[in-house]
C-alpha cells in the first residue's frame, strides 16, 4: 500500500500483521478523493477508525491544512504512528493522533470540514450516522452487504462499491 498523490505520492504505508485493520485500497481511495475534488485542499479532516491512517494522509498528502486521526487498537496505532512519522520526514503537516473510541471522541463536537471514516463492517457504520459527526462532508467505506439507511441529520450525495466496499459521500440534510 502506498499513498497515491500529492506531497507523499508513492510513500510507502506500513499495515499491522493479522486482520486488526482493513486498509483502504488505492483503487477506492483513488475514488474517494476523485469525488471530493477541492474540498480536501485547506481542510480540517478527521480520520475516524483511522486504522493504518491511509485515508487521513491521503487527505493530508493531497492538502489537507489539518488532520485528526482517532483510533483506539494498540497494533493499528503502531503502524499510524510509524506511517505519520514518515509522512513528516518527508515535509508533510504534523497531524495530530487521537488514542480513544470514536464515539467518546465524537462527544467532543468538534467540528471538521471533511470526515472520512473506516468502521470495522456491520452495525457500526450506521451507528456513526447517529453519532453526532460535526462535518460538511463525511465519507463513510462500508461493506457493500452493508447497506445504510440514512436519513437525517444526512443526505447522500453519492454512493459507489468497488468490490466488496461501499463509499458513501454524505452533507448535511
Amino acid at each position: 500500500m502506498r499513498l497515491i498523490a500529492g506531497l507523499a505520492r508513492g510513500m510507502p504505508l506500513v499495515v499491522p500483521r493479522g486482520s486488526v485493520t482493513r486498509p483502504t485500497s488505492d483503487r477506492v481511495r483513488e475514488a474517494i478523493f476523485s469525488s471530493l475534488g477541492e474540498r480536501v485542499v485547506g481542510a480540517a479532516v478527521v480520520d475516524l477508525f483511522a486504522g493504518t491512517g491511509a485515508l487521513g494522509l491521503e487527505a493530508a498528502s493531497r492538502g489537507a491544512r489539518s488532520v485528526t486521526f482517532v483510533e483506539q487498537n494498540r497494533a493499528a496505532l503502531q503502524s499510524l504512528e510509524q506511517n505519520v512519522a514518515e509522512f513528516v520526514r518527508r515535509g508533510g503537516i504534523e497531524p495530530v493522533v487521537v488514542r480513544e473510541d470514536v464515539f467518546r471522541y465524537l462527544r467532543r463536537g468538534e467540528k471538521f470540514e471533511v470526515a472520512l471514516a473506516d468502521p470495522p463492517y456491520g452495525a457500526v457504520a450506521q451507528q456513526l450516522l447517529a453519532a453526532g459527526v460535526r462535518a460538511d462532508w463525511l465519507v463513510v467505506e462500508s461493506a457493500k452487504r452493508d447497506v445504510l439507511v440514512i436519513g437525517p441529520p444526512w443526505e447522500l450525495t453519492r454512493e459507489a462499491i468497488y468490490g466488496d466496499t461501499r463509499v458513501s459521500i454524505l452533507k448535511p440534510a
